[in-house]
């Protein structure tokens, strides 16, 4: 079924509830430390100004369970949004006061705010339809791009657009498009790549890829799993022991279904978890105990670039290495470059890996970097998402 998109909408006076999901990573000095989840949003919100929508922003930032907590605020969004945008982009903190009500009801065509974060009412989170309804009285039209929170029965995400006019903003739009084409109609072959520290929150992802999949290479702590089931000294490398069985059933359901499950035939070790401890590579049976395997070595990284060079579609998640320290790095920084020497397409998901792109400035090789973390691995094992069922046609 089809989403309902914004691309036919009367925007003209209209205001417009536009649920995002701006659960951005900050620094320790309360600064965004990467905006990706914003700029994703701008093309929706520059075509709705155009448009002449009178916009309300609706997001969450972290975990407060229901508390205001300062740490946790909006402000350093509503910052960032006025410098992007050029316009200024006043945080609402009371969202439903008397005050807000004037504000909304004064807007102009074109002008944007943004609500205080969402989770400092408890009711967003408890599927609550008298918060949904406050909510509604604010709008006149819905309009998502929270991808990223799709998979969570939260209140402004799956109720509230049941109560407007609801459509699908452009990211929501694309994201959607390039996900369904990867599990329903991909071009061949199709090569995933899945890393980062552990296979557990992936598994769904694997049992459902691997009928749809050529080739998978599994690198970063995730392997380590896979290595110490078929076997192998992992020495003091992560691994998940309670996965082991359920790694060989992927090993053996690949065998089944023909396609190429390769894991490291080398790794990058260290002593100690730390820049400029001792480290070597080593054939994956020679690990030493009480060795740490950071990331995948020189000979593994060349049989995945052979994989990834000739392939049609790409889809990676999660670093291959500890890719934050320079050392340990190699193995994921490789194969974003790879990513770039192929003009197929390339769709990249998870916080990590958009980070590790982003710091080796590989981001723009690839055809799109997903904003979503758990509801883009539920969308990719073929589960229904609360907040896109209701977009649908």
């Amino acid at each position: 079924m089809p989403l309902r998109t914004i691309k036919n909408v009367d925007f003209e006076g209209k205001r417009v509830l536009y649920r995002v999901d701006y659960n951005v990573p900050l620094k320790e000095d309360g600064k965004i430390r990467d905006d990706t989840r914003i700029r994703e949003t701008l093309p929706t919100i520059k075509y709705m100004r155009e448009k002449g929508a009178k916009i309300i922003i609706l997001t969450h930032l972290g975990r407060p369970k229901g508390e205001k907590k300062l740490e946790l605020s909006l402000k350093p969004v509503s910052e960032k949004l006025s410098e992007i945008l050029g316009i200024n982009v006043p945080l609402i903190d009371n969202i439903f006061s008397e005050e807000t009500k004037n504000i909304i009801n004064n807007l102009k065509n074109g002008e944007v705010i943004l609500f205080e974060n969402l989770r400092f009412y408890k009711e967003e989170e408890k599927e609550s339809e008298e918060f949904a309804e406050k909510l509604s009285e604010y709008g006149d039209i819905y309009v998502s791009d929270a991808f990223a929170v799709s998979h969570r029965a939260n209140t402004s995400v799956f109720l509230l657009p049941t109560l407007l006019p609801s459509y699908a903003g452009f990211l929501m739009e694309k994201e959607y498009n390039i996900l369904s084409k990867l599990i329903k109609n991909p071009e061949k072959p199709f090569v995933l790549i899945i890393g980062g520290a552990k296979i557990s929150d992936k598994i769904g992802v694997l049992k459902n890829l691997v009928n749809i999949v050529d080739t998978i290479l599994i690198g970063g702590g995730a392997a380590f799993t896979f290595i110490k089931a078929e076997g192998y000294n992992i020495g003091s490398s992560i691994y998940e022991s309670e996965m082991e069985s359920v790694a060989l059933e992927i090993i053996d359901l690949a065998s089944k279904k023909g396609v190429k499950l390769i894991l490291p035939v080398d790794v990058n070790t260290t002593e100690e978890l730390r820049e400029g401890a001792d480290n070597k590579i080593v054939p994956v049976e020679q690990i030493p105990y009480d060795w740490y395997g950071v990331d995948i070595g020189p000979r593994t990284i060349e049989m995945f670039i052979e994989e990834l060079l000739d392939a049609k579609t790409i889809f990676w998640s999660g670093p291959l290495g500890i890719y934050e320290m320079e050392k340990y790095s190699l193995g994921t920084k490789k194969i974003a470059e790879t990513l770039c020497k192929n003009p197929n397409i390339k769709v990249v998901g998870g916080g990590d890996t958009i980070s590790a792109l982003n710091k080796f400035e590989y981001a723009n090789c690839v055809t799109h970097m997903s904003t979503g973390g758990g509801a883009l691995l539920e969308f990719l094992e073929g589960k229904e998402l609360p907040g896109i069922k209701v977009l649908l046609d």
